[in-house]
């Protein structure tokens, strides 16, 4: 990434802030609307391929080379766990979990920074309160589940909720992996060109699958309704244009664990928009189990802020 000569101005910030806080809290909801009426990894394939056609366009009309250079390497690892990876296990799972409840899921994920940030692991690991706190997060998750893990032994075979929670396994990794690589691989290129190239290597990922699972064969499209085209357009327009290029930027800007607290407010959005606006039913476990996470992502940042305290 081209870093700006000055640094950034504070509502550039709030705005960004405002984007990964906001947008992508609300787009749980609107992933799960668009997936009724198109299959899981053409939705993906449609909204990362056409978010990156745009941004090149306007990158070309605004005079900016698209060349990716030698970047393009650190954009394909990038883009494949970010995009496909953590984004795409959350579209598959929508289609038999409540958005509400893979937002509440979803938010164990920056405990995940502090797993696979290995350059960190001396100062993460002799810290009590963050220790606490990764336990605590994936206590949340185990008692979110702990009714679907009951009827799991009781059953014969796999259900499909209980599957559904190890490709939820694979995002909570995947999105993190992503991150903790663009932090440490930064980009030469303008930003919008880097999440351009991340989200067209992504799409073609979903594209791949979508075809090799025959989506484009049974797929009708005038049978589509309309909640699903707004929806995906929703998702192109607002979640990757807007919101994974505030992320990306954010990312080179500020501290990833700094970063990484959009995870407070996304779960609370994306609960509010399934409950009033998508009818979405939340029990005591998911709110327990909300309360529990959040608690071990605020215990793992307070001792970061700390130690950035006694630092400085």
């Amino acid at each position: 990434m081209v870093r700006d000569p000055l640094p950034p101005t504070r509502l550039k910030v709030y705005l960004a802030f405002a984007a990964i806080y906001l947008i992508w809290g609300s787009t749980y909801f609107f992933i799960r609307e668009a997936l009724d009426g198109f299959p899981p990894f053409m939705l993906g394939g449609l909204r990362f391929l056409i978010a990156a056609l745009l941004m090149f366009a306007w990158c070309l009309v605004t005079g900016q080379s698209i060349r990716p250079g030698k970047d393009l390497r650190n954009a394909a690892i990038t883009g494949i766990l970010l995009c496909f990876v953590g984004n795409g296990a959350v579209v598959w799972v929508e289609q038999s979990i409540p958005s509400s409840v893979v937002a509440i899921v979803i938010a164990v994920a920056p405990l995940s920074f502090i797993l696979l940030d290995k350059p960190q692991w001396r100062v993460n690991f002799r810290s009590f309160p963050t220790l606490l706190g990764v336990v605590a997060g994936f206590a949340g998750v185990l008692l979110l589940f702990s009714e679907k893990i009951a009827a799991q032994w009781a059953a014969t075979e796999v259900t499909t909720e209980f599957s559904a929670m190890f490709i939820l396994l694979l995002g909570i990794i995947g999105w993190p992996a992503g991150s903790i690589y663009a932090k440490y691989h930064p980009a030469s290129i303008p930003n919008m060109v880097n999440s351009g190239w991340q989200m067209l290597i992504g799409a073609w990922c979903f594209l791949l699958a979508s075809t090799a699972r025959g989506e484009w064969s049974v797929v009708e499209w005038a049978t589509i309704p309309m909640n699903a085209w707004l929806s995906l357009l929703y998702l192109i327009l607002f979640g990757s244009i807007i919101g994974f290029s505030a992320y990306v930027w954010l990312l080179q800007v500020r501290p990833a664990t700094q970063v990484s607290t959009y995870a407070y407010v996304n779960p609370v959005v994306a609960v509010l928009l399934g409950v009033f606006v998508g009818q979405e039913v939340i029990g005591w476990r998911e709110l327990a189990g909300l309360v529990v996470i959040l608690g071990g992502v605020l215990l793992i940042n307070l001792a970061k802020y700390r130690l950035t305290g006694r630092a400085s």
